[in-house]
């Protein structure tokens, strides 16, 4: 999605979320095949359910009626960001301290581009997670993909 039109569904939607007590996770805007899909993730503590998800996909399809930000037919997709939900925002580092999580970087740090460990928190700008052993300072602006690791 570009960042305009990211931009665009973002404050659409995040009032909407908002209202019912819930957080906006991400918003995908892909092709499959022949169809495009607006995918906006929904969370809050404990976990969404249909209910939520159906609030949320009938007032922000709506508005994306009126407002008619996207240039072409697509399908609206509402739901939970899963076990393994994605790290983007500051906050998400912070809630989430003490839990497993992958994180994947732009350039290299000490070496590697990939990091699997425990989320020990966040200082500042930096993201810091033990890895084997040993501490790692990351910079949020090198983070490429992050997200929570779930093992059963």
């Amino acid at each position: 999605m570009s960042p305009r039109l990211d931009d665009r569904v973002v404050k659409l939607a995040e009032p909407i979320v908002a209202q019912w007590g819930l957080e906006l996770v991400d918003i995908q805007y892909r092709k499959e095949g022949p169809h495009w899909y607006l995918r906006v993730f929904i969370d809050k503590e404990g976990g969404v359910g249909l209910e939520d998800c159906q609030r949320v996909s009938e007032g922000l399809g709506g508005i994306l009626d009126r407002s008619d930000p996207i240039p072409h037919n697509y399908i609206l997709e509402v739901s939970s960001p899963g076990l393994e939900r994605p790290l983007k925002k500051k906050k998400d580092f912070i809630r989430f301290q003490g839990h497993e999580i992958k994180v994947r970087t732009y350039a290299p740090i000490d070496g590697r581009r990939n990091f699997r460990g425990q989320l020990q928190g966040v200082m500042d700008e930096f993201v810091v997670m033990e890895v084997d052993k040993k501490s790692y300072s990351i910079p949020m602006e090198k983070i490429a993909k992050a997200q929570l690791v779930v093992e059963f």
